[in-house]
């Protein structure tokens, strides 16, 4: 189901009030069912049921070899119709579609963006991400570097490492969150959630459930820090921040053997010994058996201690407030600019909205209904392909066993059958050269006979 909240020139719209399927009627679009009660305005009802998806999304020709998406619900689904959503279809492309919607600023406004993505093929390296472009944006020449305000979504490349991008456009550049965020690595669909309020707070849902949020100030570098530390503030050359030390009165007890070898004292020097040629005559060591290892003072806690010196902070002098982060104005373009080595990601129940409820129950009434039962069926599935491929296996197993012992079989019986045409053959040959020899005397016989008569 493809649903786009559609929104008037230069605001948010406000909700209306909710229809007998509990949505606001003037925020939702779907690709065949009317889940708002049949009281839908006019901008409203323009959708992909109308026309067909393939004239709604705008396929770039940045590049000649993008990958192309279809119209599928997949392999798992709750509804087979309901729950088709754009698939990407061939492996390693890049990918560039795009819908277009009416101009809409969220300056003073909420700003939600939601959408679910089910990476069914086990994905392993690519994007599962949505962009929202300015409304002078291009379609068909949409890119990699076509300037957006938004990408949201899952990205995920190679094994461990996947992210949640909440990537945020201002000021002519590009900043992502500074926390790291984890996105869903399975096979079944996920509902992905970015909220942006007018007070400049944010708040991030997976399955409609909060991951983060905060203040966007804190957790995005777009302005220079409020606080800095003093350049002219210098640590005291006098401050401790030794928590303990030695004990400056603990004194080594005289006793005390810290030589771990010692002179044999029953060594002596050979008679012999030249000193003058031998030099100065040093007796071997031996282990001393008074040995009491390195001597350390105690260690006490310190009187003097400080504690850790802190830098002092001031203002920064270069921090300016900024009321008009994340206000983007002219909102108009939604696109799927991906790359992907292995394709199959279904991405379903676009929604842009300024109702944070509404946005909740659309993800309720969407992800929330099949999340049981394509998980259901996609577990069964797999049940299913297992059981499928041993079988297969153990056939192919069986007809490679099947085919050795038939090659084994056929070389022993063609080497018993040459040695029973060997023996034959000996047999027979005495037998032909006698006669031949009695063939040979008949004939001679019977030449003199011949000869006697005439």
């Amino acid at each position: 189901m493809l649903r786009l909240g559609k929104n008037r020139p230069g605001q948010m719209p406000e909700p209306k009030g909710p229809g007998p399927a509990g949505l606001s009627r003037a925020q939702v679009q779907t690709d065949g069912e009317d889940v708002s009660g049949g009281c839908r305005g006019e901008e409203a009802r323009v959708g992909p049921w109308m026309y067909g998806w393939t004239k709604r999304w705008v396929q770039s020709k940045h590049q000649s070899d993008y990958g192309k998406f279809r119209l599928d619900s997949g392999k798992f689904y709750q509804d087979k119709e309901r729950d088709k959503g754009l698939q990407t279809t061939e492996d390693a492309k890049f990918y560039a579609l795009s819908a277009r919607f009416k101009p809409f600023s969220n300056e003073n406004e909420t700003l939600v963006v939601q959408f679910s993505v089910k990476h069914e093929q086990g994905i392993d390296c690519g994007g599962g991400y949505v962009k929202l472009f300015p409304a002078t944006l291009n379609q068909e020449d949409m890119h990699s570097e076509s300037q957006y305000y938004i990408m949201f979504g899952p990205d995920i490349c190679g094994f461990g490492n996947n992210r949640l991008q909440v990537i945020l456009y201002h000021r002519g550049k590009y900043h992502e969150n500074n926390k790291t965020l984890k996105c869903r690595i399975n096979k079944d669909t996920h509902l992905y959630t970015l909220i942006l309020r007018p007070n400049a707070t944010y708040e991030v849902k997976i399955d409609n459930e909060k991951v983060t949020g905060g203040e966007l100030e804190a957790d995005w570098d777009f302005l220079p820090p409020k606080k800095i530390k003093d350049p002219y503030a210098r640590k005291p050359r006098k401050w401790d921040e030794r928590l303990q030390i030695e004990d400056p009165e603990d004194k080594k007890p005289e006793d005390w053997q810290d030589s771990e070898f010692i002179p044999d004292p029953d060594a002596k020097k050979p008679d012999d010994w030249n000193e003058a040629m031998d030099g100065v005559w040093e007796g071997p060591l031996i282990p001393n058996v008074k040995y009491k290892g390195e001597w350390k003072p105690r260690i006490i806690d310190n009187p003097n201690y400080q504690g850790e010196w802190i830098h002092p902070e001031i203002d920064n002098p270069k921090y300016r407030p900024d009321p008009t982060i994340c206000h983007y104005h002219n909102i108009s373009v939604l696109g799927l600019d991906l790359w992907q080595v292995k394709s199959g990601s279904i991405f379903d129940n676009f929604l842009l909205t300024n109702d944070e409820e509404f946005a909740e129950e659309v993800g309720n009434m969407t992800w929330g209904l099949r999340k049981d039962v394509e998980q259901q069926w996609r577990e069964l599935y797999e049940e299913m392909e297992k059981q499928k491929e041993a079988e297969e296996a153990k056939k192919k197993r069986e007809k490679q066993r099947a085919k050795q012992e038939d090659i084994w079989g056929l070389d022993e019986e063609d080497e018993e059958e040459n040695e029973e045409d060997a023996e034959e053959e000996a047999e027979e040959r005495p037998k032909q050269e006698g006669s031949g020899e009695r063939a040979s005397v008949d004939q001679k016989e019977a030449h003199f006979e011949q000869k006697d008569e005439l």
